[in-house]
């Protein structure tokens, strides 16, 4: 048995959130609970007032005293309680509750849900926002296996009431999407802003897991929130899982690499390598609570205007089999990644990049929206504690281009000295000298073309996970053998 869809609409008009609480209490099909933890009990209220709710709540609570809320779902290890453990935890919960107290002679046609959040609202000094786990684990089948759909999300007004409420609409959105547009999750994704406004709220990590979204790749799904605008920046981790950001870069010294990496090359994991290497040893770096990004911009990843999905997924997959952490970011600007991860962490920062990028970021152009221009920028930019690993690059005629001898607009020039001056700009000195002409675009021109020896310009595994797996256009290894 399915839940019908009739008279869902491609919203032209997009339903109240009463009219989507109501839909759901209509359908008698669909039975569960709500636990909500931080805010009030927000999402329920909304099943309430609309109206029939007794055919669709089988229980709503809230345990907000610690030691009740750890007496229900036991003790986390880190001893917080807005954390994606705890809500899976929650989930786990109540999903068992459900199973055990429901017989399912009696409810043969019920299609059992657990709603949950954990969430932490505007503290009385209005310094931190807040923010908060949620998620609904469901069926769209009796008896079928569940499905869950869980996401963080930060709050950004500033008022705890209008916070509650904020979580209310979106939980309401979240339930109603999850039953009603779970075959098309790109929709389901946009729909969660239904009524509510991205000045409201940030949702910064997302994930489908069940049987119904066994087609759905996460890494997929982190990209359309920064796509959609929802926040500027998803991380994923080798194993290829979305994770938090704010959980990976919580007081950690930053190592970052920004690249198109289409494909990753050995220059990039040389430059990775050197500059990390340089990094560590750093005053004040602690190798052990050390983060190394590999950051990918929306821009980058526009080939022709429009983001190519495959061509993002042969990237991510060639990085995370490198082992590496990603993060895809809306940040055109250095200094703008810089800030973000300011916001987690007040450690040394370091930026590894090549002598192209560093012209760049002392091109006049890029910051004509700023009132203070470059050098508002460059406050933000090394403000912090922050160095730049310059990798080296050779010209035309074979000239070696380093911080000594690059070249900047001459107005920039006096500026360039007094950062270079000062140790905010070092080389990398003991890098691969004979890999310095490999760029990816000539890579991914040779792949296409079919050309041959462009795979010792890749790390080693990259190239046969590319003839493997098919990325960037290239012929199977299948075909290869076959030739």
């Amino acid at each position: 048995m399915e839940i019908s869809l009739k008279g869902d609409k491609e919203f032209n008009e997009i339903p109240s959130i009463k009219t989507k609480a109501l839909r759901i209490n209509l359908n008698e099909h669909i039975y569960g609970t709500f636990a909500e933890i931080g805010a009030g009990q927000e999402t329920v209220r909304q099943f309430f007032r609309a109206g029939g709710a007794s055919g669709t709540i089988a229980k709503a609570m809230s345990a907000y005293d610690k030691d009740f809320s750890d007496a229900i779902y036991g003790i986390e290890e880190d001893g917080r309680y807005v954390t994606e453990a705890r809500l899976h935890k929650m989930l786990d919960h109540e999903i068992n509750l459900i199973e055990q107290r429901l017989i399912r002679d009696k409810h043969p046609n019920k299609l059992f849900f657990s709603y949950a959040n954990t969430v932490t609202t505007i503290d009385f000094a209005k310094q931190y926002k807040g923010h908060g786990w949620v998620g609904i684990r469901y069926q769209v089948e009796p008896y079928q296996e569940y499905n869950e759909i869980t996401l963080h999300l930060r709050f950004k007004e500033n008022d705890a009431r209008l916070q509650q409420e904020t979580l209310g609409t979106l939980g309401t959105n979240l339930i109603y999407g999850a039953y009603y547009k779970y075959n098309e999750p790109k929709k389901l994704l946009r729909y969660l802003y239904d009524h509510l406004d991205k000045d409201q709220l940030e949702i910064d990590t997302i994930n489908f897991s069940g049987p119904i979204f066994e087609d759905v790749d996460n890494r997929l799904m982190s990209l359309q929130l920064v796509k959609n605008g929802m926040t500027d920046a998803v991380m994923f981790a080798p194993d290829g899982n979305n994770v938090l950001p704010a959980k990976v870069l919580y007081k950690k010294n930053i190592l970052a690499l920004r690249g198109s990496f289409r494909p990753v090359t050995k220059v990039n994991m040389d430059m990775y390598q050197r500059s990390y290497d340089m990094f560590i040893k750093e005053n004040k770096v602690d190798v052990d609570k050390t983060q190394v990004v590999f950051e990918i911009t929306l821009s980058n990843l526009r080939a022709e205007g429009e983001i190519d999905e495959q061509d993002f997924m042969d990237r991510a997959k060639l990085l995370c089999s490198l082992g590496q952490t990603v993060l895809i970011s809306n940040f055109q600007e250095y200094y703008k990644l810089v800030e973000y991860f300011s916001q987690y962490t007040k450690s040394r920062m370091g930026l590894s990049m090549g002598v192209n990028n560093l012209i760049d970021i002392f091109d006049e152009k890029y910051y004509r929206h700023l009132s203070g221009g470059i050098l508002e920028a460059f406050g933000k930019l090394f403000f912090k504690d922050l160095r730049v690993y310059l990798y080296p690059m050779e010209d035309e005629n074979g000239e070696l281009i380093t911080s000594e001898n690059l070249k900047v607009h001459p107005r920039m020039k006096e500026l360039y000295k007094f950062f270079k001056y000062n140790g905010k700009v070092v080389d990398i000195t003991d890098y691969d000298s004979s890999i310095l002409n490999v760029f990816s675009r000539n890579v991914l021109k040779k792949i296409s073309d079919g050309d041959e020896g462009w795979e010792t310009m890749l790390p080693e595994g990259v190239s046969k996970l590319i003839k493997e797996k098919s990325l960037f256009g290239c012929e199977t290894e299948e075909t290869f053998r076959n030739e």
